[in-house]
């Protein structure tokens, strides 16, 4: 790399912490001199200093200096090194796809990108073992939490990626999550508009940074808040105790399900970061974690996604199947899959 760059998030490439940007654009930045070039300014957003986890989105012009050889990562290692393991394994997932548009259910505790010190074990590191044929690796259009399962969509073309991502930002995707939660939501269906605002996180990577709920009136007089909108239906219940709810983002802020959910007081069940032990529930003292047989892991599942396909023009509804930990809550308490409507956001409201 020779002398100043000054280079501009595309809109196709949507929001994106800096350091993860930087590697997909200049793959062979390493992390260590992503950071440094950070503290020490000398890589800027918009004019301004920047850390490795500042987010960035379309427009932002981004200043990345000369690095020196030793900054250059080491070739990505071809798809042969994947362990079998993981390959089976990511393929095992695949939902459905055609000659552009590859769907995974994605399991729980799988990232959908990389950090430091992960390894290929990642959607994004694994999608080599999806290439079906074709000569390039399939691209993630969207991201889930580590934690979170269900439906993730991959481009198999720069051209799929870019329409997508364009779909996405036009909201004319549909993403329906399925969570259990503590407590059961009043009115059983309604929308929560609180913004939301990172507080810092701890760890060279920014490790743990959480969003903050902000009352609709303060969003536009504190800094950094964003504007964040859900829609919730309640599908069934177990008594008083807990609840099996529908989740729609409207927008797509980072962690913005959890947090609001937490917020109105029916944390997500398995949720630490957001929940918490002492976290009460309308007077039932429960918090994220449910107790006796239910598993401590999160309960929220991207359960169906909508689209329109870039080529054909038809509507595509894919849905996942829950993942085993939420499909024994399911079993324990009495839920059936079969028992909820197609869409729990049709009808009139509660």
């Amino acid at each position: 790399m020779s002398g100043v760059r000054l280079l501009t998030v595309a809109a196709a490439e949507g929001e994106s912490r800096l350091d993860r940007w930087l590697k997909k654009r200049l793959p062979e930045l390493t992390q260590g001199a992503i950071e440094k070039a950070c503290r020490t300014g000398q890589i800027r957003v918009d004019g301004a200093r920047a850390k490795a986890s500042t987010r960035v989105g379309p427009g932002a012009k981004v200043r990345v200096p000369p690095m020196p050889a030793s900054a250059a990562a080491a070739p990505r290692r071809a798809t042969t090194e994947v362990p079998e393991s993981d390959a089976a394994m990511i393929r095992a997932a695949v939902l459905w796809k055609d000659d552009h548009i590859i769907a995974l259910n994605k399991p729980p505790g799988l990232p959908s990108q990389g950090g430091s010190g992960q390894g290929l074990r990642h959607v994004d590191g694994l999608s080599g073992a999806l290439t079906f044929g074709y000569k390039d690796r399939p691209k993630l259009v969207h991201r889930l939490d580590k934690d979170t399962s269900g439906v993730l969509l991959l481009a198999r073309t720069d051209r799929i990626a870019r329409a997508l991502s364009e779909a996405f930002r036009a909201r004319t995707t549909r993403k329906i999550y399925w969570a259990a939660v503590a407590g059961v939501p009043s009115p059983e269906k309604g929308t929560i508009r609180f913004g939301l605002v990172k507080a810092p996180g701890h760890g060279r990577g920014g490790e743990g940074e959480k969003m903050v709920a902000i009352h609709p009136a303060r969003i536009a007089e504190t800094d950094g808040a964003k504007r964040a909108t859900t829609d919730y239906a309640v599908i069934d219940r177990l008594g008083t105790r807990a609840a099996w709810v529908a989740l729609v983002p409207i927008t797509g802020r980072t962690h913005q399900l959890r947090a609001h959910m937490a917020e109105i007081g029916h944390p997500i069940a398995g949720d630490g970061k957001y929940g918490g032990s002492g976290q009460e529930n309308l007077g039932d003292g429960w918090g994220a974690q449910l107790g006796g047989e239910i598993s401590r892991k999160l309960h929220l599942h991207a359960r169906s996604i909508a689209f329109d396909h870039p080529i054909t023009g038809q509507r595509i509804t894919l849905t996942a199947p829950l993942p085993e930990h939420m499909a024994r809550t399911w079993r324990t308490v009495g839920w059936d899959e079969r028992d909820a409507p197609a869409d729990p956001f049709d009808g009139p409201e509660a």
